[in-house]
């Protein structure tokens, strides 16, 4: 699926963040969501290579990264932590600016990337998501019925990594009717599976939508007055829950200085549900 791209494992902040890269253009960070890996840019990421050096990640905690065990406070996976892996694996790679594109969970590492690192970010685009702390604000019945797995991905004592991990296919299976039933392809869905069937992989995963409810809502009220400096872009998918009930533009504005965007034809998986627009879209804004 990524033919042509070279493999890296690279140590930073005692993690190893699994990395593929190909390209010799300005740099572009692709940053994956829940709960997938690297692979759900695959559609996309050669023709991005064609103008960037494409630099696809897995977060640690998912696909073939570093999992550690979360704590207590849940630091290990806040958006803080997570961002910092990234810009550590730019800077091994000499990037020392860069655009980033993220993805769902991928897009909330840039969000905060962006606030922490504001001086390494050319550009960056976020893909159907709102600012974390807008999700908890406008909580509502079709908000919890949508997005159910906030809510129990967050509860303690194992009791998701043990239920998940009685059939992590069927739970994927099922993840995946956010968007359209055919948008993984079968090679991308398997390594999905893969890596979702380690016990670690669904622990992590787990301890990312703690530190969003705990931690992280922590560091973006610290940081309430504060918002992104570089140009962002916001795209969300037309049939999902975003495009149904929220402007997604308007949200963002109260969080960045400049912010322009669009809905894509899609559900939640923009990248896999509708490559063509989202590609277009995207080398539309990093070639601005």
């Amino acid at each position: 699926m990524f033919e042509g791209f070279e493999t890296r494992s690279i140590a930073v902040n005692d993690v190893t963040i699994n990395v593929v890269v190909k390209g010799n253009g300005p740099p572009l960070l692709l940053l994956h969501g829940y709960p997938q890996t690297h692979v759900m840019w695959h559609k996309i990421a050669p023709a991005l290579a064609e103008h960037y050096t494409v630099v696809a990640t897995d977060l640690r905690g998912y696909g073939d990264s570093s999992k550690p065990v979360g704590d207590d406070q849940h630091l290990t996976y806040s958006k803080r932590s997570m961002a910092a892996d990234q810009v550590a694996v730019m800077t091994t790679l000499g990037f020392a600016r860069f655009c980033v594109a993220g993805h769902d969970r991928g897009g909330r590492v840039t969000h905060r990337l962006l606030l922490d690192h504001p001086d390494r970010v050319i550009r960056a685009a976020v893909l159907d998501i709102i600012p974390t702390p807008e999700v908890f604000k406008r909580l509502n019945k079709l908000v919890a019925t949508a997005y159910y797995h906030w809510f129990f991905l967050i509860q303690p004592r194992g009791l998701p990594e043990t239920l998940i991990g009685g059939n992590p296919e069927y739970y994927l299976r099922n993840i995946g009717s956010w968007g359209r039933a055919d948008a993984f392809t079968p090679e991308a869905f398997a390594e999905y599976l893969r890596c979702f069937s380690n016990p670690a992989c669904i622990h992590a995963t787990c301890e990312d939508y703690r530190a969003a409810a705990s931690v992280d809502l922590e560091h973006h009220a610290a940081d309430a007055d504060r918002k992104i400096t570089c140009p962002l872009m916001v795209l969300w998918g037309e049939k999902g829950l975003l495009g149904r009930i929220y402007d997604p533009i308007s949200v963002w504005r109260e969080y960045a200085v400049e912010v322009r965007g669009r809905g894509i034809p899609s559900g939640h998986f923009l990248p896999e549900e509708a490559p063509q627009q989202t590609l277009d879209a995207l080398l539309e804004f990093f070639a601005a």
